[in-house]
């Protein structure tokens, strides 16, 4: 449900927060006081072209806030897989356009994509207007439209073709591959058997490459390494000339200690300290001499493990970051040459399993068209009394269902099935039934929208639905059933509707006036909510177009109350 709407800089206004109802909500004012520029910028935030003449003259950028509350795991799925937080069930959609045309949009403070936020906002509210969100006049939606209205069976059935239908490219992908000429095959063996070779001539073994770098480390600062430990060898246990080593002047230390060790428990303490370190010393100027014997330079083994490195680091740029990475190449290699080498017997198994599955596809494709025969039949009756109800009393409605041929009379298969669903009109006696598109003014697809949207009211998910100019070209009993009809799906749906007719305003729960105010030489647009009182000099002005007096505002008492009546009897 949409709770708010904050507008600033945009067009002629300034600054709008209009706050919205459960229900039916209705927006009404005087020709050009606005009330498109508030539809436009709804659009926008919910992803429509930016454009930098939206932007208020003399300010830098333009916002749009729109705030809603939602129930459907799927829209918090869908928020969560791009970490989206969505705490007490809020989401704001926030679109800000700048005065050079770009703009930015937010959902809950974070940055993402327009074409996400459009994927967003397509599952919490509909717009329905004469000149834009007008899925009824592509006909590739009325598939769509007609399968919303089937069972539980015929999703179900819907779900397994489009599964089988997934699987059928899946295999036609895989022979598409296989298929290619023979030189190309051939050049790609030929290619995949010199990388196996290369990589098996190595010989490669796991952590090869890190252990030989030790010993090249190793074996390169051999001589430093024998200077050092040497060295510290000969200071610890070695004399050399006059100078004195490290064991000397500890046994020294400890003849002296010896001699007074029986005076003090500490000083006892310190001497069989000593005496250990003394100990420890012997055994690491050993283990230094042992250490040292055994270093030798070998230049030869020095070149050898470098070439052996040079090779590996060579297969490494062509075929993996690591030993592990290369070794896994050549097992995907050898899957692949062994898949092509055999690819004649691949292709006949695929070919033979593309005509199981495509007779499976066609079988349940079937079961669904049947199915959707009988839907189309209950869809075409309760749109007949629908349209009737909306003052389309001689028209006729279609849904003409043809199966998908190509100009060779081949299957065109899609994920859908086999169907070819279009809606037909025929809106006066005698003409013949014809595409939507081709018969219907603004008003009347409007209005045939609307029928639709009262049948589908309580298995439509999505939670709020905007009419915008649904009733242009009606007026008198018309004008009523329309009004009815939106309060009716607003039982289910939350629904704001711009609207010029008394007849339509007063089925409303929630009752909004857009208004122009000129000040200091500058236009703003306002919006208000009105009261009781506010409500019916509104419906007068709407039913006397500007003039109220005495009458309009008692016809405007009746009609309210005649609503409230109507309104009643929804609930009962």
């Amino acid at each position: 449900m949409l709770l708010e709407l904050n507008i600033e800089n945009f067009v002629l206004i300034e600054n709008v927060n209009i706050n919205f109802a459960e229900g039916f909500n209705v927006l009404s004012g005087e020709t050009g006081a606005g009330k498109s520029i508030v539809i436009d910028a709804i659009g926008l935030a919910l992803g429509g072209k930016s454009s930098k003449n939206y932007v208020r003259t003399g300010k830098d950028r333009a916002i749009i806030q729109l705030v809603f509350t939602f129930k459907r795991e799927d829209i918090r799925n869908l928020l969560n897989e791009y970490g989206i937080n969505c705490e007490d069930n809020i989401i704001i959609l926030n679109r800000e356009v700048f005065d050079t045309g770009k703009s930015i949009s937010r959902i809950n403070g974070r940055i993402v994509q327009l074409s996400f936020a459009k994927k967003v906002a397509k599952l919490l509210i509909d717009i329905y207007g004469q000149h834009e969100h007008q899925s009824l006049l592509d006909v590739d939606n009325h598939i769509h439209m007609l399968d919303l209205f089937g069972s539980e069976i015929l999703l179900r059935n819907l779900e397994s073709v489009s599964k089988k239908y997934s699987e059928l490219k899946e295999i036609e992908r895989k022979l598409n591959s296989l298929n290619q000429n023979d030189k190309e095959r051939e050049r790609r063996i030929d290619l995949m058997k010199f990388q196996i070779e290369e990589i098996d001539s190595c010989n490669l073994k796991v952590e090869e490459d890190k252990n030989l770098s030790k010993q090249f480390d190793l074996l390169k600062n051999s001589e430093s390494i024998f200077t050092i430990v040497n060295n510290s060898h000969n200071k610890i246990s070695t004399s050399l000339g006059n100078e004195e080593t490290v064991l000397g002047a500890l046994s020294s230390i400890l003849v002296e200690f010896e001699r007074i060790s029986d005076f003090d428990k500490e000083i006892l303490n310190f001497n069989k300290e000593l005496q250990d370190i003394f100990y420890r010393l012997q055994d690491i100027a050993t283990d230094m001499r042992r250490y040292s014997e055994n270093i030798t330079f070998d230049s030869e083994l020095l070149v050898e493990i470098e070439k052996r490195l040079d090779t590996i680091n060579n297969l490494k740029r062509k075929y993996g970051n690591t030993i592990e990475e290369i070794l896994e190449y050549r097992a995907k290699l050898c899957k692949e040459l062994e898949e092509l080498e055999d690819s004649a017997n691949t292709i006949n198994f695929l070919n033979e399993r593309f005509k199981i599955c495509k007779e499976e596809y066609l079988e349940l494709s079937n079961k669904l068209s049947i199915q959707r025969k009988k839907i189309a039949k209950k869809f075409k009756s309760r749109m007949m009394k629908e349209l009737k109800d909306l003052n389309f009393e001689k028209a006729e409605f279609e849904v003409s269902i043809t199966p998908t041929l190509d100009r060779n009379n081949d299957w065109i298969l899609t994920k859908y099935g086999i169907d070819k669903i279009e809606f037909l009109i025929s809106a006066n006696p005698g003409e013949p039934l014809k595409s939507l598109s081709k018969v219907a003014s603004g008003g009347e697809i409007s209005r045939i929208m609307l029928a639709m949207k009262v049948i589908s009211a309580k298995i439509d998910n999505i939670s709020t639905l905007i009419f915008d100019e649904i009733d242009t070209g009606i007026s008198g009993e018309t004008a009523n059933i329309v009004g009815e009809k939106i309060a009716l799906i607003s039982r289910n749906h939350q629904t704001i509707c711009i609207t010029h007719l008394p007849q339509i305003a007063v089925m409303a729960d929630n009752h909004l006036f857009i208004e122009k105010v000129v000040s200091e030489n500058k236009t703003n647009t306002l919006i208000k909510r009105l009261d009781t009182i506010e409500r019916i000099n509104e419906i007068s002005r709407l039913i006397g177009g500007n003039k109220i007096t005495d009458l309009t505002l008692k016809h405007a008492k009746e009609l309210l109350s005649i609503a409230d009546s109507t309104k009643k009897s929804f609930i009962s």
